[in-house]
């Protein structure tokens, strides 16, 4: 009835989806192979992102570095991977996305490698440039090798995309969770240059492998327009969903710690423990809600809805706000936590899916080129996210404390989850109106009179 299918493909005519009966049933080698690929650089990128925070800050101090300039350093991936995100999106099918992945690895490996060997700069100007040099064309490199990634996936599996990217959350999750330990254990054992090092090669060795595993899809460019994405209502809305989500989860990295460490006075080394409950309910939440989302596709407007609101409320009660009266307790800050991670699960995952589905019912073309276009336009936005979240977030945290900071942070989800609700409630009416001017009587006595005056 001209809908799709759950990922975002359409059936041809022949009534049965494109990769439906075998291969819905078995995975295909060509598909074995995308997804191990995918997953190494889920999991590489992710924990290179995360072993910075346990050590780099106090090492950029003694190079003479402010905390307004680590912040900055730390700040500037994001901007970048948001810029670049959207270039490469655009291009993907004149790069070629297998070249773009696997280029986007080694890239990254690279300059992971050269961030280890920073420490022998001299201090000063000539360390922070050098900093923000690599700091950016890693980014350059993340952003080309996951908005690869995700157009490869939407390729490779149409029809369960929501569930394959669920999936693959669980290597972005054990990425995040493993880095800062990893990266604090080598660095205590061996020095500042080791955790980079040991990292950019096992990267780099990567790459030659994914040359081999993955399969190249070819693609023909489309004469889709960006800009006829983006101005599209529902993904305007979607994108402040992917924003909020990211932002509310970026808040977290410069604030989380220092509460922890002051409010409840536990040891530097269990405030990592405290990490885990995000992130493992994330991992462990994603894969059931990709399968939910791709089975049961008219689940997605309430798992966007409902999720935008819970992270709000979670947000509120993570003080808790002062406006409550209720006393921070440790067991409660680790609940709320891990219905977080729940939370942005389900606002996150159902998110790809509802913008191809939208791309679709739009006229836009099905292949790479529109995939490309998406994936880029995900991955800005959660960079976008990614920025803006630790710098309004350090900012809050500064003039009003961890408890109204992160209620106000959480205003992000509030604001998206009752935005899209909004929309989605107007779509369902207006197609409730049009539906019924249709069948109404009048319309079925002239349909009648017409089919009496042709006899």
């Amino acid at each position: 009835m001209g809908t799709r299918a759950a990922g975002g493909e359409q059936p041809p005519e022949g009534g049965m989806p494109e990769a439906v009966g075998e291969q819905s049933r078995r995975l295909t080698k060509e598909q074995l192979f995308t997804v191990a690929a995918t997953a190494s650089i889920n999991f590489s990128s992710m924990i290179c992102y995360s072993i910075l925070g346990p050590f780099f800050p106090s090492e950029a101090e003694k190079k003479g570095v402010s905390n307004t300039i680590v912040g900055l350093i730390f700040g500037c991936f994001a901007l970048v991977n948001f810029l670049t995100s959207l270039i490469l999106g655009n291009y993907i099918t004149h790069i070629g996305a297998k070249f773009m992945f696997v280029a986007g690895m080694f890239v990254s490996g690279c300059m992971t490698i050269l961030f280890g060997i920073l420490d022998k700069v001299p201090s000063g100007p000539v360390f922070i440039g050098l900093c923000f040099l690599v700091r950016a064309m890693d980014a350059v490199g993340f952003a080309a090798a996951m908005t690869a990634s995700f157009s490869i996936l939407a390729k490779a599996f149409p029809n369960n995309i929501a569930t394959v990217l669920g999936s693959l959350e669980i290597f972005t999750g054990l990425g995040l969770v493993l880095g800062p330990p990893l990266g604090g254990f080598l660095y205590q054992s061996f020095g500042y240059e080791v955790p980079f090092i040991t990292l950019g090669c096992v990267v780099l060795v990567l790459v030659p492998v994914n040359m081999c595993i993955l399969p190249k899809y070819d693609a023909i460019p489309s004469k889709d327009s960006f800009w006829k994405l983006v101005l599209l209502p529902k993904v305007v809305l979607l994108c402040l969903t992917i924003f909020s989500l990211s932002a509310c989860l970026g808040f977290l990295d410069p604030t989380m710690s220092l509460f922890i460490l002051k409010k409840f006075k536990l040891p530097a080394g269990y405030v990592g423990l405290v990490f885990l409950g995000l992130a493992l309910s994330y991992s462990l939440s994603s894969p059931l809600l990709g399968l939910l989302s791709d089975k049961l596709p008219y689940l997605r407007k309430w798992l966007l809805v409902s999720g935008g609101l819970m992270t709000a409320l979670c947000f509120f009660m993570l003080g808790p706000a002062p406006v409550l009266h209720i006393e921070s307790q440790l067991w409660m800050f680790v609940l709320v936590l891990v219905l977080i991670g729940f939370s942005l699960g389900m606002s996150a995952i159902p998110v790809f899916p509802e913008i191809l589905h939208c791309a679709y019912e739009n006229g836009f073309e099905e292949g790479l080129s529109l995939l490309g276009l998406v994936s880029g336009l995900f991955s800005a936005m959660w960079s976008l996210g990614a920025f803006a979240g630790p710098t309004l977030g350090g900012f809050l945290y500064e003039k009003l404390g961890f408890e109204w900071a992160s209620a106000i942070q959480g205003g992000w989800a509030l604001l998206s989850g009752l935005a899209i609700g909004i929309f989605y409630i107007t779509e369902a009416t207006r197609r409730s109106s049009s539906s019924s001017l249709q069948n109404s009587p009048g319309n079925n006595e002239e349909r009648t009179h017409l089919m009496g005056s042709e006899t």
